[in-house]
């Protein structure tokens, strides 16, 4: 029999706590321009259709968002950790329309009490801001912070062989260190048909052998005004709305805009749709 009076104060303590913060952390197993190219123009279709979105780039490498946007040599969230500095400087405004903050800007940290020290201000950080995309990656070790495991998180893959191994390999290495849970799969640079035939193909192969649920974010296809739109500093949902590209994005973003997004939370299947 169910405790009504426990359930009731768990409810309390539910509306009182607030909305919980919306973390989706992106790993890819395509290119880093790609990658960076892809986080931007979602960015930007985030913040066009009224999201409080803030980008952080998680990643270890020189290569991440922040250093795309070149926003990569100011404060880092690990020096507000450290006391070095306040929130407020380690938020970087982008012409694009949203903010930026990299996590650790390649700087390793001493040991676990500062690990812990940074969780603490990324959950802040997360509170104050209504969507977090993670620029991350994973190597088969921890991320950076712990919030990341539990986040949403979405896979990265083009059309190739060589992507679509790596992408399972990857996903297979999460479900390991993470256990039974769902994976969201966005397909880049390539047609419908092809991007329908990549995630038919994972989803039924990560299902039967990993027992994994994986679950359709769409696709953007490959488009030279994506290239034109970066070489003019512009994101291509801004400069050219009516691009192939810019109608992807926006159907993207508007997926993750979803309260609840309850097909991805639950890991229920999920038919793709471009």
């Amino acid at each position: 029999m169910a405790n009504f009076n426990f359930d009731q104060a768990e409810g309390l303590r539910r509306m009182l706590a607030g909305p919980q913060p919306r973390i989706v952390t992106f790993l890819s197993a395509t290119p880093q321009d790609d990658k960076g190219c892809m986080l931007v123009n979602l960015g930007a279709s985030l913040a066009r259709a009224g999201n409080d979105v803030l980008l952080v780039d998680a990643c270890a490498s020189a290569h991440g968002v922040a250093s795309r946007l070149g926003v990569d040599n100011g404060a880092s969230l690990l020096e507000v950790a450290r006391q070095q500095c306040g929130l407020n400087q380690v938020i970087y405004q982008v012409p694009q329309g949203f903010g930026v903050v990299s996590m650790t800007r390649g700087v390793a940290r001493t040991g676990p009490d500062e690990t812990r020290r940074l969780a603490k201000a990324f959950d802040v950080l997360a509170k104050q801001s209504g969507m977090l995309i993670v620029d991350g990656e994973y190597d088969g070790e921890a991320f950076p912070v712990p919030v990341m495991a539990s986040s949403e998180i979405v896979v990265q893959v083009s059309n190739s062989a060589t992507s679509i191994t790596n992408a399972y390999s990857m996903i297979k290495r999460l479900s390991q260190e993470l256990g039974r849970r769902p994976f969201g799969i966005l397909v880049t640079g390539a047609s419908e048909a092809e991007a329908r035939l990549v995630y038919d193909n994972m989803a039924q192969a990560a299902s039967r052998y990993l027992a994994v649920n994986l679950v359709s974010m769409g696709s953007v296809p490959a488009d030279e005004y994506l290239h034109r739109a970066a070489r003019l500093g512009r994101a291509v949902v801004d400069a050219f709305p009516l691009a192939g590209a810019s109608v992807a994005f926006r159907q993207l973003a508007g997926r993750l805009a979803l309260a609840g997004a309850p097909n991805f939370r639950t890991g229920s299947s999920n038919h793709f749709s471009a």
